[in-house]
């Protein structure tokens, strides 16, 4: 049923007369719009995420970008402003991003906005980096304190982004001295996966806290870990990194224990690592950018 008026010609056809653009009508015979299938009703007929899914990237209530692309051609034209305040991984601005509209994308969480910027990184490369603005995050020291002492929590999470990497759950809780992790390859053994253990401190350090990372890096099996830190590291500290050695990869020897403050990442410090690919333990890489658009038939969104 079509909301249109149904016409009929001078041998008994159905057809519709709908809008052409410039104030034009088009003549559409109803049995030609029927060949190419029924019209979309209510139910849509999308498949769900399954674990196998390329777009997984391992977010709880992640949505198909088949779905989402559904509803913004249905709802928006090129250059228009799409809107998501609730937007998780970022599915709603990568398919935005894609159908060439401007976003305004919300979350309450530094996880889901580190990870929505490492989706387009990963799916568009660095070029998208200069296209978009983030406003809430921590730029510098005192807003990096301020976030410490308002949600430890959010401020791991923040610390965490800023090198790339993710809590294994978005839980609160027990971590076994563990805050995050990323996973990498090492040429020399490109079959084993290689790990780097990251604990954040947001309050005062000392070196027991470079000992208690020595363990964990040791019950782990891990090859670096690395201490992010509020505070300049102290003496002591510094002199209890070099108690652990060093790894040897590819491209050279990289220090087990590290220590990063947030003043150094913020001016663009990063982990001595090699330079490869990071598989994340949480959140998967976002596939490159797609040539096509899926195969949805759709009309120009006109306003009412």
């Amino acid at each position: 049923m079509r909301k249109q008026k149904l016409h009929h010609d001078e041998n008994g056809r159905e057809y519709v007369l709908s809008d052409g653009g410039n104030g034009t009508r088009v003549k559409r015979y109803v049995e030609d719009a029927m060949q190419s299938g029924a019209a979309v009703d209510n139910v849509w007929d999308i498949d769900k995420l399954n674990n196998s899914s390329k777009e997984r990237l391992g977010y709880p209530t992640q949505k198909p970008e088949v779905l989402l692309e559904r509803i913004i051609k249905a709802s928006s034209n090129e250059g228009d402003t799409v809107l998501d305040p609730f937007c998780g991984c970022g599915t709603t601005i990568a398919v935005a991003q894609r159908l060439n509209r401007s976003w305004i994308g919300i979350d309450i969480t530094h996880i889901a906005i580190s990870l929505i910027k490492t989706r387009l990184l990963d799916i568009y490369g660095e070029s998208i980096v200069k296209t978009y603005t983030v406003r809430g995050e921590p730029t510098t020291y005192s807003e990096a304190q301020a976030l410490a002492l308002q949600d430890k929590y959010q401020f791991q999470w923040w610390a965490l982004g800023l090198v790339g990497a993710r809590r294994t759950e978005e839980k609160k809780g027990a971590d076994q001295g563990i805050d995050g992790r990323l996973y990498f390859h090492d040429e020399l053994e490109s079959t084993k996966t290689k790990q780097v253990i990251f604990s954040i401190k947001g309050g005062k350090t000392e070196a027991k806290d470079i000992r208690d990372l020595r363990g964990v890096i040791e019950r782990e099996n891990a090859e670096i870990g690395v201490l992010i830190t509020l505070q300049t590291p102290t003496k002591p500290m510094r002199d209890e990194i070099t108690t652990i050695g060093t790894y040897q990869s590819a491209w050279g020897k990289h220090p087990r224990l590290q220590i990063l403050t947030i003043e150094e990442l913020l001016e663009g410090k990063r982990v001595d690592m090699p330079p490869l690919k990071q598989v994340n333990v949480t959140f998967k890489k976002a596939p490159k950018a797609r040539n096509q658009l899926s195969n949805i038939p759709t009309l120009p969104f006109n306003e009412p």
